[in-house]
């Protein structure tokens, strides 16, 4: 006891220079399934660590026993295999937590202090039960509709994505417990996800799949990275250096944990070498093969030092939050919160003035068993017990009262029918078919669950007053969506789903979310159409930075409902449109400020979002990119002055050539809207280069993009003066005659010039003409 109190005293930089090879390879592996290692001699105590991006999935015989070896892999294929809708199942062997909507439904609140709220329960739920690192939040792009995962993640845009997770940590982080940002990177579909290799070019790779993990890191510093399964360009992301040390720690400045996907890892001591610090969980053979490089030296030590240092540094911060006092809460309290985030949630996509829910309105006939037996999560290591489920149905009575007369049917048979023909509003509770997808299995449609479309349209087709609730994962398509009055989309809205439905449908909440991605008309029109699934393992990322609304905007496609899109019981303008500055460089930023202002009779909250479209010029840009987000909430009649800063920096885009961010100078205009198809508000804005406008000078450019280059054609000129011993002005004219050539610029010139230029002086010239490029740009 002595021994260890003394060791707690050292620095922990001696406490791993002590250890044996044995003792490092114990604290880089997971003990059992969610545990780390003890390592006694030096005071070293286990954290416990659980599944949870939208509530603690607590496994009592996984965490509680300490089994270990070879049972893992059984126990995390049961968590993963288990489907949502057989999770009663499991009651007795987990602990109930607050299931919280859902990663997909809180994407459309676009409220960061909502995010950070949601944090905060999240970490108070994980000190509660013990646990010191929440495994989430997840934060992969939607990319496709169809991805089996896409329930946890937030959106399709980027600054989106990057903004409502970096609350989220911040929130749980507050309480003293970790988090690890998922999953790194690009694992945006459940297709083969881990031999999949995700094939994509540097530039959408930096601009869309990277940057919301970019922004979420520098933002909110999460203790550990979570390591993603699939393969990256051809190397496993678990094992790739460029992706977890030069990315990652380099220029981003993350000092946490890297954490490998459960088994993810293949070649242990490669994973470390690339920065991979944690193994999970406890596998005897990886420990093995990591134990026999560190023994015979194929692993520098200072290597493998610094990451036993990470981990110490990271179970040092896990052991303090769980010193502190323990938060007091009831789970009626959190299933209180848990209603209201799913109501800030939803989406009324379509109101023909059918809802909020009127005292005339009298006779209501529901239809669908979802308003018995609410679907309300996906299926994966993400699922939650919840501690309660409102029903639908009942929480719709409680709130109507004995005003209405309700009538429950379970299908769209004869007598249903009939009753729907007379009745003031038929409510359709519906969702897509969840047994088979989830975490391990893509969606295969984009269609409602097996006959609920038929349904629909049936009940469409003798009333005039349908209104439609539909629980899902991501976009599904609506062939029925001209028939009927109402769209309420809920996504997957966690255990008070039915409270919260009740609260919008009857007009107790305004309803205020708007869709974090695009609803496509059809599947063939969602941008990775011709690429997805991919095949013989590696899937091709072909439409580049041109996700979501950029590409829809790009082709001119008119989606079913755009991004950003959602409508409310009250109305709103914009006015008064300022901007701090006319002209911005890379390292400048200006405020775009503009009034919204609640023009109906009723409170209510506007998701107001600022695009910016820039004209491509060398790098092509999408037609226009989100660059801010707000969402005042106002009083009937209010107005609010709604102000956005932009960097310079977040309007760069990433040029391959050169390996960095630039700007190009460009005219570009910053656009106030309501949806990425609701413009309100525009103003002009000059971007500064800080770039040329030209490629760099290889041997085989072609003349066409060197005669454009002042600075190329100076030099060039220069050194045919001094070759051909003729005037300046004759140098540009030969330069010149080249123009329409379709040859590289040498080769072109010694065929025009009937001369040879040495390849020692072409290399000379060409160095001499990038370097002069260089001092140019830094000098912008």
């Amino acid at each position: 006891m002595q021994e260890n109190e003394m060791s707690q005293n050292q620095s922990s930089a001696s406490v791993v220079e002590a250890m044996t090879n044995q003792e490092k390879v114990d604290l880089l592996s997971g003990f059992g399934m969610w545990k780390t290692a003890a390592v006694p001699a030096y005071g070293i105590k286990p954290i416990v660590m659980t599944d949870g991006t939208y509530g603690v999935r607590y496994s009592i015989p996984q965490i509680d026993s300490d089994e270990r070896g070879g049972m893992d892999l059984d126990a995390f294929l049961s968590v993963v295999n288990q489907r949502a809708s057989d999770v009663a199942i499991a009651w007795g062997e987990m602990k109930p937590a607050t299931c919280f909507p859902n990663g997909s439904a809180m994407g459309n609140s676009w409220d960061e202090g909502l995010m950070q709220r949601l944090g905060v329960l999240l970490g108070q739920e994980c000190r509660v039960m013990g646990v010191h690192l929440l495994l989430g939040p997840g934060i992969n792009l939607r990319r496709t509709p169809l991805a089996g995962r896409s329930y946890e993640y937030y959106s399709e845009d980027p600054l989106v994505t990057g903004k409502l997770s970096a609350a989220v940590i911040d929130g749980i982080q507050s309480q003293g417990v970790g988090t690890s940002l998922k999953h790194f990177a690009c694992n945006n579909s459940e297709v083969e996800r881990t031999t999949m290799d995700s094939v994509i070019e540097e530039r959408a790779l930096r601009e869309i799949y990277l940057k919301g993990f970019e922004i979420a890191i520098k933002q909110s510093k999460p203790w550990t990275i979570m390591s993603s399964y699939n393969r990256l360009n051809g190397v496993q992301a678990s094992q790739d250096p460029w992706l977890l040390d030069q990315v990652l720690r380099q220029e981003w400045g993350f000092e946490g944990v890297v954490v490998s996907d459960w088994h993810g890892i293949k070649d242990r001591p490669v994973s470390l070498m690339a920065g991979g610090d944690l193994d999970m969980p406890e596998s005897p053979r990886r420990k093995a093969d990591l134990l026999a490089a560190l023994n015979e030296g194929t692993i520098p030590d200072e290597t493998v030092n610094r990451s036993c240092q990470r981990m110490l540094d990271m179970i040092d911060r896990c052991n303090q939050g769980a010193a502190t006092p323990l938060p007091v809460y009831t789970t009626e309290e959190h299933h209180a919160e848990a209603r209201a985030m799913a109501a800030a949630s939803m989406v009324l996509v379509r109101n023909e003035q059918l809802l909020p829910i009127r005292p005339e309105t009298k006779t209501i006939l529901v239809v669908g068993r979802d308003a018995g037996t609410p679907v309300i999560q996906g299926s994966g290591c993400a699922t939650t017990i919840p501690t309660m489920v409102d029903q639908p149905l009942e929480e719709l009575g409680k709130a109507l009262g004995d005003r209405h007369s309700l009538t429950f049917r379970q299908e769209a048979d004869t007598e249903t029918l009939a009753l729907a023909k007379t009745a003031d509003l038929v409510l359709v509770y519906t969702s897509t078919e969840g047994a088979y997808d989830g975490e391990g299995s893509d969606r295969t449609t984009l269609a409602l669950g097996p006959g609920q479309d038929e349904m629909i349209a049936a009940l469409a087709a003798v009333s005039g007053k349908v209104a439609v609730v539909i629980a899902c994962p991501d976009a599904v398509e609506m062939p029925w969506v001209d028939d009927v009055g109402a769209i309420l989309v809920t996504f997957y809205s966690g255990q008070a789903m039915g409270g919260a439905v009740a609260d919008i449908l009857t007009g107790k909440v305004n309803p205020s979310g708007k869709l974090s991605v695009t609803f496509p008309k059809r599947l063939a029109d969602v941008p990775g159409f011709l690429h997805y699934p991919g095949e013989n393992g590696r899937h091709i990322y072909g439409e580049g930075i041109h996700v979501g609304y950029r590409a829809y905007d790009l082709r001119e496609i008119e989606p079913l409902y755009p991004f950003g899109h959602g409508v409310s019981y009250t109305t709103f303008s914009y006015s008064d449109l300022s901007v701090s500055a006319t002209e911005m460089g890379l390292r400048d930023e200006v405020t775009v400020a503009f009034t919204v202002t609640n023009t109906g009779s009723l409170p209510g909250a506007e998701v107001a979002q600022l695009y910016l479209q820039a004209p491509g010029k060398r790098l092509k840009r999408s037609p226009q990119e989100l660059k801010g987000f707000a969402k005042p909430m106002l009083a009937a009649g209010e107005s609010k002055r709604v102000e956005i800063v932009v960097k310079g920096s977040d309007l760069a885009i990433w040029d391959p050539a050169l390996g960095r961010w630039v700007l190009e100078g460009v005219d570009a205009r910053f656009v106030v809207a309501a949806s990425s198809r609701d413009p309100k508000l525009s103003a002009d804005i000059a971007l500064k280069p800080s770039v040329l406008p030209h490629r760099r000078l290889a041997y085989d450019t072609q003349p066409a993009y060197v005669l454009p280059n002042a600075i190329a054609c100076e030099h060039i000129c220069a050194y045919l003066t001094n070759r051909c011993q003729i005037s300046p002005d004759d140098a540009m004219r030969m330069l010149n005659h080249c123009s329409n050539s379709f040859f590289g610029i040498f080769t072109s010139l010694e065929r025009r010039l009937r001369l040879s230029i040495p390849e020692a002086e072409v290399a000379g010239l060409i160095a001499e003409v990038n370097a002069a490029m260089d001092r140019a740009e830094a000098a912008l």
